[in-house]
């Protein structure tokens, strides 16, 4: 078994190519449980938030693993000729267990420390347990991934700076322009 990630985010593409492969509500949901019926897909997580769409997955063979995913990513392309693969990255195994703490973590977002991705990984994770997309590998990934993420805002200080995009911003223009 191969713990695989397929996606794209805000340092692999641009906004509107980001845009064009998000999911959301009943089509997250749906999503996973069509990921996890691919044959060589056995457990699937996806995580989409505004600057990253990733699948995670525990496949049984590697290469054709990353071909399905690839194939799921294309399908559900809301602009099928957009060249998708250049935009995309893949990471297997100890590299996909890195990237999952650095996510959770927040060291992985446009904003150091931005204290949504916690949440969003955890909501991601509980959606597929929820629909039996996830068992052993997976599950123990995101448990342990959540555990970090927390340990790491509460043992560092790492939420003490701007929380989003939209703060900083704002933050910023005070900076240039003053009140």
């Amino acid at each position: 078994m191969h713990l695989v990630t397929v996606g794209l985010n805000h340092k692999t593409a641009p906004v509107e190519v980001r845009e064009c492969l998000t999911f959301s509500g009943d089509h997250l949901a749906e999503g996973m449980l069509n990921l996890v019926r691919r044959p060589h897909v056995r457990e699937g997580v996806i995580l989409s938030t505004c600057n990253r769409t990733e699948v995670y997955g525990a496949v049984d063979a590697l290469h054709a693993g990353v071909r399905e995913i690839t194939g799921f990513l294309r399908s559900c392309l809301k602009q099928p000729d957009l060249p998708l693969e250049e935009y995309l990255y893949t990471l297997s195994d100890l590299e996909v267990v890195q990237h999952l703490f650095s996510v959770a973590a927040g060291l992985d977002s446009m904003i150091l420390g931005e204290a949504q991705i916690l949440g969003q990984v955890k909501n991601a994770f509980h959606l597929a347990l929820e629909r039996g997309a996830v068992a052993l590998h997976l599950g123990k990934l995101f448990r342990h991934a959540v555990e970090v993420g927390k340990r790491v805002r509460t043992e560092t200080e790492i939420g003490e700076s701007a929380v989003s995009v939209s703060y900083a911003a704002v933050e910023l223009a005070r900076k240039i322009f003053g009140e």
